[in-house]
Formats: structure tokens, sequence, C-alpha cells
């Protein structure tokens, strides 16, 4: 690294982190990667450090002239941040929000600490108390690991009694049967089921001055199809003030009882007028991706700023946008790019069932042009 450049050292080498690394090249940062893999797509716009993030052996050479550390997903191991924050080293978010985020039971009674609204939940460790909790929530009801899930990954929905066998079986052992697998490897949470009008998400950016430097984004509304986000629309159609006030207030919640710095994201439900809080992600979000061509300052942006300790900029949407991932596959890149209103955002991946290989932001100047602009990008994607 050049003297005189300032540095950040971001944990992980994925999509996300190369999305990081081309918002921080735009102020003048340079980034470092650490990634256990050897093709990690973020070694195109940084240095990419190959070491394991349980037992690394390179860490003095990946902290070295860094002026902070972050990272770009939540199952980096929260011992690993302790570390890095045992030599000195400023990293945001704190090991404190990494580890909440990485247990949906933490999550959900620190929610209920802050008088944030959740499904009702009941840890289980065993079958039998599984089905006590299922019994005493009510079915359908989702049981889920505490640990490691992600774009529906770690849950079952259980919608009556012969599912509770083959859903305790999926999330210990990843298999089918009719016998209850025993003894148990993996601690859960059952869940209420929301019979949820819509999903939302709330994004906010925390500076190190506290409440008083904190910006939020307009709400997300964001439609999953096998638990895998496929669009999002920003900011979400419909959105009274009443219920972006309502999500501003939960960010903020969160991210001070968490001493938060960095880009917070918080998945809600909308039921009716009322918002429901389901899981925290310390990180920049895919539901967030629409503010790289939607926002004064996108997520990326304002996530490297907040880390760095630097002013953090406008959160106001410009206009109306929605994202479109690209999964598994995707039409030619230049038939993308010739379709009028679209941003083309590619990973450098190679193609491979559920991947995400980038996403496409359209924007319109109101919802009417947005929508219509998004049933052309579909339409291509789809033919």
């Amino acid at each position: 690294m050049s003297a005189g450049v300032p540095v950040l050292a971001i944990l992980g080498g994925g999509q996300l982190g190369r999305m990081l690394g081309l918002a921080a090249a735009r102020l003048g940062v340079r980034c470092r990667f650490m990634d256990p893999a050897d093709n990690a797509v973020a070694g195109h716009v940084g240095e990419i450090i190959r070491d394991s993030f349980e037992a690394p052996a390179r860490l003095d050479e990946f902290v070295r002239g860094a002026s902070a550390v972050t990272y770009e997903f939540e199952n980096v191991p929260a011992a690993l941040a302790e570390r890095i924050a045992a030599m000195g080293v400023r990293i945001h978010p704190c090991p404190l929000a990494l580890r909440t985020a990485q247990d949906r039971l933490l999550e959900k009674q620190l929610f209920r600490r802050l008088g944030i609204g959740t499904p009702d939940f009941e840890a289980v460790d065993t079958f039998e108390a599984m089905r006590a909790a299922v019994e005493r929530i009510g079915l359908p009801c989702v049981v889920k690991t505490r640990r490691y899930g992600y774009d529906g990954k770690g849950q079952a929905v259980v919608r009556e009694p012969g599912d509770l066998i083959p859903a305790w079986n999926l999330l210990q052992k990843g298999v089918p049967g009719a016998h209850v697998i025993e003894p148990p490897a993996v601690p859960l949470i059952v869940e209420g089921f929301v019979p949820f009008d819509r999903e939302l998400s709330v994004l906010a950016a925390g500076g190190a001055g506290g409440a008083a430097d904190e910006r939020v984004y307009p709400l997300t509304e964001n439609r999953h199809e096998g638990g895998i986000l496929r669009i999002s629309r920003g900011p979400a159609p419909g959105l009274s003030p009443a219920l972006q006030a309502e999500g501003e207030a939960i960010a903020r919640r969160v991210g001070e009882a968490l001493g938060y710095v960095g880009l917070l994201a918080v998945e809600l439900f909308q039921v009716g007028e009322r918002l429901l809080a389901n899981e925290i992600a310390p990180r920049v979000h895919n539901s967030g991706h629409w503010t790289m061509d939607g926002a004064v300052t996108c997520q990326f942006e304002n996530h490297v700023r907040a880390v760095m300790g630097w002013p953090l900029g406008d959160a106001s949407a410009r206009g109306c946008s929605a994202m479109v991932n690209l999964i598994g596959s995707h039409p030619p890149a230049e038939r993308l790019a010739a379709i009028p209103g679209v941003h083309l955002h590619l990973y450098g991946k190679q193609p491979r069932p559920g991947r995400k290989l980038g996403h496409l932001n359209v924007v319109g100047d109101s919802q009417q042009e947005r929508e219509a602009r998004l049933e052309v990008v579909l339409k291509a994607i789809s033919g």
C-alpha cells in the first residue's frame, strides 16, 4: 500500500466485500481482504490475504497499517473479531453486534428487551422440547437453527403434527426420516408463523457520534422465492410516514443498544400498520443494493464512511428504484445493459444453481415508471 493512503481491512472476500471495495476506491481508501477461498471475487478490487477465519496465521499482516477493520458477512467467528479488538485495532461493527446477529435467540431476546415486536418464540434443545413449544406457540410455526441460517437455509415450516419429525431431522442432520434422530446436535428456536402483508427491511448507517450521527434509508419492500431475495423496491410502495417512522425507531433502538457503527439492516414483517422484527444483519445487505443507483449515498459508501470515522452521506432516495437479483444464470450482459434505465452489476462469479451472480437496478422518476421498467427487465431475464 502506498504511504499515506488509508487502508480498510475487510473480513470476507465475497460480492459484498467487492462492492465495499468499489465504494472505498471512490473515496481514496484501499481495501485489503481476508478470505479462505482461492478465487474470492473481492480480489478484483483489492489485495487478498488467503487465510483461515478459525485459526488465521497471517492476522498481523492483515491488520498492519489498517485504519479500521470490518466484515462483509455475519458468519465470521466472533472470537476473531474480539481478538482483533484486543490487538488495539478499531473494528466495526463491534463484536457484540456480531455475536448477537449470529444467534437467532439472542436477536429475539434483544428485540424483546427493547420493546420491539416479534413473533412468539422459544428456544429448544430436544425433540420433546420442540414438540411442547409447538403446542404452546401453535400451528403453523417455523423451526429454525439458532445459527448459520441465510437465504432460507436452516429452517422448516411445521404446518401439522406430521411435520415435526421431518423438520427435526432436517435441521439436525439434513436428512429425512420416520424416526427422531437423537442425541440432538443443533440448538433450535421455534417461532410463530406470521401471516404478514409483506416483508420489509430498514437500513441505517450509524456513525461514531451515536444517535446524532445516523442516516436511515427509506424502508425497502422485499420479495423472496425459495428463501432467496429476488426483488427489492426502494422506497417501498405505499409507504406511510408512520410506518417509516416506526422502522427508523426500530433501527435506532437496536443501534443504540449495540453501540453500532456501520451499516445495519433489520428484516421486518408488516402486519397491517404494525412492524414485527425478524432478524438483524450487521453488515451491508442485499436489500440495500438499490441504493447504489437510487440513493444520494449508497449503503456501501456509508458503511465505509462510518467504520473509517468519516461524516456520513445523505441517505435520501433519488426517484423510485427496484433491484433484481441475477441467480444461477442470466442473459448476456450486453443484452441486459441495452435495456433503458437499467444499471447492471455483475460480481465476476461462475454460474451455478442458486448462486447470486449479480443484480440489476432500475430507477424511475415515479413508482409507475419504476414498475414499467421492472416489467421489461423481468421479461428479459425470463425470456
